[in-house]
């Protein structure tokens, strides 16, 4: 079982020096992947219910720090050669999908193909209207967004004509090193977002779920696969548990249930020069009894 780290890019983790030294140790010590979340902006008060907690209100200070996710994972990939990098998740529909694709082929590139795609519709209408994007349709908009990149990657000539993105004959290159195959990650525990991933993903991020929550979903997302007609093995499985409080032996559970990867969603310590250690202990309760399993 892999287990991937959520640790760098907000608060104290958006520090280059800590950003580096997470990465570097990270790899070292076996984590599987580094994940990297992403908000454009934040608002001290919102009407929007964040998803991931009780009384809908977001975990994290409007005004902390929040590093860009594709230019941090560049920096990871600069100081790593073997660990996966991933946005965890990239709000997508915020984005103009041209320049997005250009993004992820660079990063893959510079990376050697180690980059993970991961993509969410967004729960904040505050942060579209401020980037004046409309916040209906969002899920229609991400999935076009994608057909829009994918063949941007793979082909050499584009046209296309849709809801939200109209061109003819453009070319991006260079292509990913990867190509058009950029594994791609769909957040949400939704009903609609296990359909998005069940048709169109070749991954989900699961969040803020213990082994049994984590269990039934799986089997949903199963289900609508199968109705797809597509086999289990299409989608590779990452879940973080977040907020919810588990142990080491709950990795066998997870496992049980089907998850391919835990994320440790974790902070970084304030004085850099622990940084090293920090990730060391926390793969040694983590990765070395998952590379057990």
């Amino acid at each position: 079982m892999k287990i991937g780290f959520f640790a760098m890019g907000i608060g104290t983790g958006a520090r280059p020096l800590t950003v580096r030294r997470i990465a570097e140790t990270a790899e070292r010590v076996g984590f599987s992947t580094l994940w990297v979340g992403e908000h454009v902006v934040l608002f001290d008060e919102h009407d929007s219910k964040y998803p991931y907690s009780d009384d809908g209100a977001f975990a994290v200070s409007a005004s902390a720090d929040w590093l860009d996710p594709f230019i941090t994972l560049t920096y990871a990939a600069a100081v790593t050669s073997k660990i996966r990098l991933a946005t965890g998740i990239c709000l997508l529909p915020e984005h103009n999908p041209l320049i997005v694709a250009k993004q992820v082929a660079t990063i893959d590139r510079f990376a050697a193909g180690r980059f993970m795609f991961g993509v969410g519709i967004g729960w904040s209408a505050e942060e579209f209207a401020a980037l004046g994007i409309p916040f209906e349709r969002r899920a229609q908009r991400t999935i076009e967004y994608l057909k829009v990149m994918q063949r941007l990657w793979a082909e050499d000539e584009v046209s296309f004509h849709g809801e939200f993105v109209n061109f003819d004959h453009a070319r991006s290159f260079p292509k990913p090193a990867q190509g058009g195959n950029v594994p791609i990650y769909f957040g949400g525990e939704s009903l609609p977002a296990l359909r998005r991933v069940a048709e169109h993903g070749t991954g989900w991020h699961g969040f803020n779920l213990d082994p049994h929550e984590a269990k039934a979903k799986i089997e949903k997302l199963r289900s609508l696969m199968k109705e797809q007609g597509r086999k289990t093995s299409e989608v590779a499985i990452a879940v973080a548990p977040y907020r919810k409080r588990i142990e080491p032996d709950d990795l066998k559970r997870y496992r049980d249930a089907g998850v391919d990867e835990l994320v440790v969603v974790t902070t970084p310590p304030e004085n850099e020069g622990e940084i090293g250690g920090w990730v060391e202990h926390i793969a040694e309760r983590w990765v070395v009894p998952a590379s057990k399993l």
